[in-house]
């Protein structure tokens, strides 16, 4: 993990646990669709682990579903998320300023998350935050692009970066640093969402910080 913070043009937000607190929404659905196989799952802290990974690689991860229910969870995932979860959720204090700064001082943002794409957009538009952003990658709502890696490669193509030295990945989880890792990027793992210092850091995170207003400091 390096010391000295270094500058960048172009930041990559996640979504989920780095921009918005979507914490409710998110567990509400996965609620919803353990019950359609008789499973009622109480403790809601045992449901973070879905905020950051693919849906359908924590459905068998977590609960040992095969693939097929896996898709089955997801389907009924999206029932409750589509009409209600996706608005239980709100922007992080203090973010909105950041990206405001961010974006005066001409730095190209980027959504870059593994929630379907059509819904990241939304919960962008939602709250008023497009207006920062240069464009939102996301993945495909048929499971295409199911890898952090996959979204990050896609966003680096669409919007025509060839420098990735220029580029920051910030995220909560391990997924956002060995996404970023892998595409050769360096990645700033926060702490105020939903992962912890020791997963970010053994995911090898170039930094690491506690607050939202830190993320100015590679600017």
């Amino acid at each position: 993990m390096n010391n000295k913070n270094k500058s960048y043009d172009i930041f990559f937000f996640d979504l989920d646990g780095t921009l918005t607190d979507s914490s409710l929404g998110i567990t509400n659905s996965v609620i919803y669709a353990l019950k359609k196989f008789g499973i009622e799952e109480t403790d809601r802290s045992k449901l973070y682990s879905f905020i950051g990974p693919p849906l359908l690689l924590s459905f068998e991860k977590f609960y040992g579903f095969s693939k097929e229910q896996s898709m089955d969870a997801v389907r009924y995932y999206r029932e409750y998320y589509c009409d209600r979860g996706i608005f239980e959720n709100r922007v992080y204090d203090g973010m909105e300023n950041v990206l405001k700064e961010l974006k005066n001082q001409g730095k190209l943002l980027v959504v870059a998350t593994s929630k379907p794409e059509p819904f990241a957009r939304q919960i962008i538009e939602h709250f008023h935050l497009m207006q920062f952003f240069d464009y939102v990658a996301g993945m495909e709502m048929d499971g295409r692009r199911q890898t952090k890696e996959e979204v990050i490669r896609y966003a680096l193509d669409t919007c025509r970066i060839t420098d990735k030295s220029k580029v920051l990945m910030v995220g909560d989880r391990e997924y956002d640093v060995i996404g970023a890792q892998a595409l050769g990027i360096d990645c700033l793992g926060i702490l105020y969402g939903f992962g912890c210092r020791d997963e970010l850091e053994k995911a090898g995170a170039d930094y690491i910080a506690e607050t939202v207003e830190e993320i100015l400091g590679f600017a």
